[in-house]
């Protein structure tokens, strides 16, 4: 399927799988009259591989060779990237930014193959204040990668984008808008 096209149903599905209408609490504590569960997309078979189409076309200016963020928005959107790229005959890896280190075993915040020395995105399924993708950019950092921007499907617009530029100083993408969602 075409970027476009794989643009144009993931919106649709988006729309009937994963807008939830209602007061809810969002993770950075603030409330909202909406939620947008991507999870219900991101780990959806029909949804999930547009998920990789899509993030790639979005980010395709990008010189990158892994991707990946924190811990559990993230993991099925670099998954998706990384079969999305398998399928059109390139190589991308995919991490996972653990939320604190490992007590046990190798003691690892991040896992999967070694990011040291190499560019990296870092992904996110919705994006609301900025702190899970600035966390990751943080973690990746201090593995040696190189971060060369942070993308997500949806962003809420709370002001993620720019905290995200003015703390991470990476450029910020997203798919969708909140008025491409219907919820502006």
């Amino acid at each position: 399927m075409n970027p476009a096209d794989a643009r144009a149903r993931l919106l649709e599905i988006i729309k009937d799988k994963a807008v939830v209408h209602g007061r809810v609490t969002l993770s950075s504590g603030k409330e909202a009259d909406y939620y947008v569960d991507l999870r219900r997309i991101t780990l959806d078979g029909e949804a999930a591989p547009l998920v990789g189409v899509v993030m790639r076309d979005l980010t395709r200016d990008l010189a990158y060779d892994a991707v990946g963020g924190l811990t559990l928005g993230a993991d099925p959107v670099a998954t998706s990237m990384l079969h999305a790229s398998a399928a059109a005959g390139e190589r991308l890896d995919a991490f996972v930014v653990r939320k604190a280190g490992k007590a046990h075993g190798l003691q690892q915040r991040i896992e999967g193959p070694s990011i040291r020395g190499r560019r990296v995105l870092v992904v996110e399924d919705t994006t609301t204040t900025g702190g899970s993708p600035l966390d990751a950019v943080a973690a990746a950092r201090e593995e040696g990668a190189e971060v060369v921007a942070v993308a997500t499907i949806a962003d809420r617009a709370t002001g993620a984008g720019e905290r995200i530029q003015d703390e991470a100083g990476v450029p910020y993408l997203h798919v969708y808008s909140l008025e491409e969602l219907g919820l502006a």
